[in-house]
């Protein structure tokens, strides 16, 4: 998910938040040296000033604070392990889409079937990507996390990790104690400071969380209501389009033009692009076509609904699966076309040799960081189109080794 938005830190630390969800203990922190706890003391202490010009009390500040006397350095030892930005989309999707998964979204799916209603009522968002979301986060509220929050978040913030990202959220969880949304025993969530059900960050849970059932605390850790209505408030937030899916799978005609990858879903219709299920698209909206494993997989036609899913995590393995998911819980079909499971594919280093490579050329502007998100898409595509090449977006080893031999 992107920082930005102040959710969950999926996207740019691990790919599925309930995998960070791993415990951390009191007495490990404490094994500190004598001069790291004094140090992350003085940190605390700092901080004390922003707390209360944010109108944190006293009380509050000591009590989310009582027993941390140090940084945890299991928490720390996260930040420098390396996320799985090689792993292939199909990979991702075995587990996120799995028949349990989709067995016990569809229980849930009947047993909150009235909540559900009223939520898509309210919302304008479809219940069936509400569960989704609650499904890959959290296992439909099995599995939201056992960090204490403060703990992660005081421990990150006082690294300096990701800049002053952490102790922003830190002063957001200090604000939601002070709400009494949550206790500090019961705010828990992964190690990277990610809540609850619904795995947020403080700051979203401050600006899209909702007191759905009516108690007076907006509990994205204990309330299964709560949970589901502040995912749709939050997509809804970000401007979720009713009238629109998240996307397509899609049957490209022969000769297919992929340049032409982005315009009026009618347009693409009068171009022959077909619904895989037989069933007709949109009369209505734009969308852009989506090759995750290349022309030698499945094609998806997406929506600006797609790029919500992506604002709550900004890896397209996330995405397409919980817009897959929902697909699947609704019951809707698998996906018709097979993955290329046996073609040679890029690793980490074979991709930032790609952005390097396009960088070079003009085609890439960001970081050589090894992921290969909607700007190496992107820039691939524009690499294709100049050499009049089939403009799938898929960087492949055979396309760095043309890029390699480039003059």
């Amino acid at each position: 998910m992107r920082v930005a938005t102040g959710l969950c830190l999926a996207g740019w630390i691990g790919l599925a938040a309930p995998a960070l969800a791993a415990s951390s203990s009191a007495p490990a922190a404490a094994a500190a040296s004598p001069e790291v706890r004094a140090r992350f003391a003085a940190f605390i202490a700092r901080l004390w000033p922003d707390a209360e010009a944010r109108g944190i009390s006293r009380t509050t500040f000591d009590a989310a604070f009582a027993g941390i006397t140090g940084p945890d350095p299991e928490i720390l030892s996260r930040t420098r392990r390396q996320g799985e930005f090689g792993r292939p989309v199909w990979d991702y999707l075995v587990g996120a889409v799995s028949p349990g998964r989709i067995a016990r979204g569809q229980a849930e799916a009947a047993r909150l079937a009235k909540t559900l209603s009223a939520i898509e009522a309210r919302f304008g968002v479809p219940r069936w990507i509400v569960l989704a979301f609650w499904g890959v986060e959290s296992d439909f509220g099995a599995s939201g996390g056992t960090v204490p929050t403060i703990r992660a978040l005081a421990t990150l913030a006082e690294a300096g990790f990701r800049g002053t990202l952490f102790r922003d959220e830190l002063l957001a969880a200090l604000a939601i104690l002070q709400r009494g949304d949550v206790t500090p025993e019961r705010m828990k969530g992964s190690w990277a400071g990610a809540m609850g059900q619904v795995q947020f960050l403080p700051s979203s849970v401050l600006n899209h969380a909702v007191d759905f059932d009516g108690d007076g605390h907006r509990d994205i850790w204990g309330s299964q209501a709560d949970a589901l209505a502040s995912i749709a408030a939050y997509l809804k937030n970000l401007g979720w389009d009713p009238a629109l899916s998240w996307g397509y799978e899609v049957i490209l005609p022969a000769g297919f033009d992929l340049a032409r990858y982005r315009g009026d879903i009618a347009e693409f219709a009068r171009r022959g692009l077909r619904r895989s299920d037989g069933k007709p698209l949109p009369g209505a909206g734009t969308g852009s076509l989506f090759l995750p494993g290349g022309l030698g997989g499945p094609v998806f036609l997406i929506t600006g609904n797609f790029e919500v899913i992506r604002a709550y995590n900004t890896a397209d393995s996330y995405a397409l699966a919980v817009g897959h998911l929902a697909d699947r819980l609704a019951g809707g079909p698998t996906l018709a076309a097979p993955w290329p499971t046996k073609a040679a594919r890029l690793d980490k280093a074979g991709l930032e040799a790609m952005q390097t490579a396009l960088r070079g050329l003009g085609f890439y502007a960001g970081e050589a960081d090894g992921r290969a998100g909607p700007k190496l898409r992107e820039a691939v595509r524009q690499y294709q189109i100049d050499q009049g090449l089939p403009a799938d977006g898929y960087a492949t080893p055979a396309l760095l080794e043309r890029l390699r031999a480039t003059p």
